[in-house]
């Protein structure tokens, strides 16, 4: 169990404000031809170790190709995420074929050491024999060492901490964590937070799906949690899709230039990853042209308290 005392409320918005000064952003570069690729990466350091990580990475949970056509364009996603300063690739059991597919992808691409490879364990099932249920992942991902294992919305969570606590201590698994993508679960997870010693939760959170930082999000400041942002894009009970139809031709306001966004992707993506608690968003992409989108919601400067009331307000607003 995890030492720690409860902090106030003013505690947590003081360890906010110290949070968003851990952000590695060199002063910004204005955007020229180049655009955001001449601007400078953001990182945020794991509170748990100081490791930093850049701040939006890749999803993959329609990584279940099964023909040699259906992989090219995966294989080219993940060779060219190190490229453009992305790291951080989370998958998961679930995702059918995902494992086995960003594996056998990275091994032939030779670029392992270039990224930060999360997975999940299944959402049930037999977990009688833990040990077996995670070995499956490092044999679907090519790998002796993962870097974030989850346990994925509380399935077998007295089972398998125990080991996923003496594989991190063997340097197996470098760091351990929870995941949820719905609020149904926030009671169990936060309960799990205070609990257990967490290097990451995972947790939904988006410019139409706020309920998170509600009391997630200030509970992982407190306890030093880092947190990855699942379905970025998409609001409690919607889709990417319709998330970007809302603004559908619509130019994007001036103040956006204010913190380096050229694209709607760039405000829904550094809204989230300006959050002090949040470490990284994943948002999901099988293009290269999505990704280097979105990874350029990475660079130059982030909005600050002001802006984020003015970028909710704006959101609330549409119709």
């Amino acid at each position: 169990m995890r030492n720690g005392h409860h902090l106030s409320r003013r505690e947590v918005v003081k360890a906010g404000a110290s949070a968003a000064l851990g952000l590695a952003v060199a002063r910004a570069l204005p955007v020229g031809a180049q655009g955001a690729s001449a601007l400078p990466a953001i990182t945020k350091p794991i509170p748990s170790s100081g490791e930093r990580l850049p701040v939006i990475g890749l999803g993959t949970n329609a990584y279940s190709a099964r023909t040699p056509e259906e992989m090219v364009p995966l294989r080219d996603v993940l060779g060219r995420m190190p490229q453009v300063g992305g790291k951080v690739v989370d998958t998961a059991r679930v995702y059918r074929r995902a494992e086995t597919v960003i594996g056998e992808l990275v091994q032939g691409l030779g670029n392992r050491k270039e990224l930060f490879i999360a997975t999940k364990t299944p959402m049930g099932g037999d977990f009688s024999n833990p040990q077996a249920v995670i070995d499956v992942s490092f044999n679907a991902l090519r790998t002796d060492t993962i870097d974030l294992m989850q346990i994925h919305q509380m399935g077998g969570l007295a089972a398998l901490m125990p080991v996923f606590l003496k594989m991190k201590e063997a340097g197996r698994i470098r760091y351990i964590g929870i995941s949820t993508s719905s609020d149904n679960q926030y009671a169990q997870l936060m309960e799990a937070m205070r609990t257990y010693p967490l290097d990451f939760i995972q947790v939904d959170y988006s410019i139409g799906n706020r309920d998170a930082a509600e009391r997630v999000l200030p509970l992982a400041l407190e306890r030093k949690i880092g947190v990855l942002i699942n379905v970025p894009f998409g609001g409690r009970g919607q889709g990417a899709a319709s998330t970007f139809a809302r603004v559908k031709g619509r130019d994007l306001p001036p103040w956006a230039a204010e913190f380096d966004a050229t694209s709607w992707a760039h405000v829904f993506l550094k809204y989230i990853v300006s959050h002090p608690a949040v470490n990284a968003a994943i948002p999901g992409t099988t293009q290269v042209k999505n990704l280097e989108d979105n990874q350029g919601a990475g660079r130059g400067r982030l909005p600050d308290a002001a802006m984020r009331r003015r970028i909710e307000e704006y959101w609330d607003s549409l119709t």
